[in-house]
C-alpha cells in the first residue's frame, strides 16, 4: 500500500493552508499514489508465466489421478485443452511433462499451488482463472467425484478461496460444461445465436453468469459485467496469463456474452 503521497500531501498542505490545505493536499497525494501504482506495475515476468504454465497441467494430472486410474476422457480434457492452447512441440512436450508430474503419487500439491500464488502474487482474477481450468478436468466424465472434490478443495484452501466461493464457481463451472456441450451440438457459436435457446440452455445461460431467474435485471447486468472484467483477455494477460491461455480465455467471454445475450432477449432488457 503507499501512502507517502498522502502523508507528504497532507503535511505541504498544511503548511500552506493549515487544515483545508491538508486536506486538499491528502486529495492530490491519495491522486499521486494511485497513479505510481498504476505506472509502476511491472509486467509479469516469464518465470512467473512458466511457473502458471506448469501448476495448470500438473495439478490437472494430479486430479486426473484423483480416481486411482486416468480415465480416456481425463487425458482427452488435457490434449483439448492443449489443442485450444495452440500447443505443439517443445511447448506440448513441456506441458505433458506437467502432466505426467501431477499423476506421480508423491506430487507436492500444497507445494505447487504455494508456489503459483506466489508466481501471481495473490491476485483473485489469476487464482479463480486457475481453478476455473482445473474444474474442467474434474468434469471430465460429467461429474466430481468425491477424491476429486477433496483436491478441489485443497486448491481452493491453497489459493486464498472460500468454500462458498468454491461451490458457487462449481456450479458455474457445470453450466460451463452444459453450455459448451450443447453448443457443440448446436453446430457452433454462429448457427447458436440464429436460434432461440431451449430452457436447459437458458438456465445454463442463468448458471454462467452466477445468477438466477428470480434476480432482477439490474444485478443480472451488473453479474454479466462483473463476469466480462474478471475473465477479459488483456486484463488477465496484464496479471501473468501465460500467452498460450489467451484463447481460452476469449473463449470464456464469448460464452459469457452468448449467455447475457440469451437472457437479455428472453427478459426484454435494454
Amino acid at each position: 500500500m503507499r501512502i507517502w503521497g498522502k502523508v507528504l500531501g497532507a503535511f505541504f498542505g498544511f503548511l500552506l493552508g493549515n487544515i483545508f490545505g491538508a486536506l486538499l493536499g491528502l486529495w492530490i497525494g491519495h491522486r499521486f499514489d494511485r497513479g505510481m501504482g498504476m505506472s509502476f506495475r511491472r509486467a509479469p515476468t516469464q518465470q512467473q508465466q512458466a511457473v502458471f504454465f506448469h501448476a495448470t497441467f500438473a495439478v490437472m494430472g494430479h486430479i486426473a489421478k484423483a480416481s486411482g486410474q486416468v480415465t480416456e476422457q481425463e487425458i482427452r480434457v488435457a490434449s483439448n485443452l492443449m489443442d485450444r492452447m495452440h500447443l505443439s512441440g517443445a511447448q506440448r512436450v513441456r506441458a505433458q511433462e506437467s502432466f505426467r508430474q501431477g499423476k506421480e503419487s508423491g506430487f507436492p500439491l500444497r507445494e505447487t499451488l504455494a508456489e503459483f500464488r506466489r508466481a501471481s502474487l495473490g491476485q483473485r482474477d489469476i487464482l479463480r482463472f486457475f481453478l476455473e481450468v482445473q474444474l474442467q478436468a474434474a468434469f471430465a466424465d460429467g461429474r466430481v467425484e468425491a477424491d476429486e472434490r477433496a483436491i478441489l478443495q485443497t486448491i481452493a484452501d491453497e489459493l486464498g478461496i472460500s468454500r462458498i466461493e468454491l461451490a458457487r464457481i462449481l456450479a458455474m463451472a457445470e453450466a460451463q460444461m452444459n453450455f459448451f456441450h450443447r453448443q457443440q451440438q448446436g453446430g457452433g457459436q454462429q448457427q447458436y445465436r440464429q436460434e432461440a435457446p431451449s430452457a436447459d440452455r437458458l438456465k445454463d445461460a442463468y448458471q454462467l453468469l452466477g445468477v438466477s431467474e428470480s434476480d432482477s435485471d439490474q444485478d443480472i447486468k451488473r453479474a454479466y459485467r462483473k463476469e466480462m472484467s474478471k475473465h477479459h483477455p488483456d486484463k488477465l494477460a496484464a496479471k501473468g496469463l501465460p500467452p498460450e491461455m489467451m484463447e481460452m480465455a476469449k473463449e470464456k467471454t464469448q460464452e459469457i456474452q452468448q449467455a447475457w445475450e440469451w437472457i437479455r432477449e428472453a427478459r426484454g432488457i435494454r
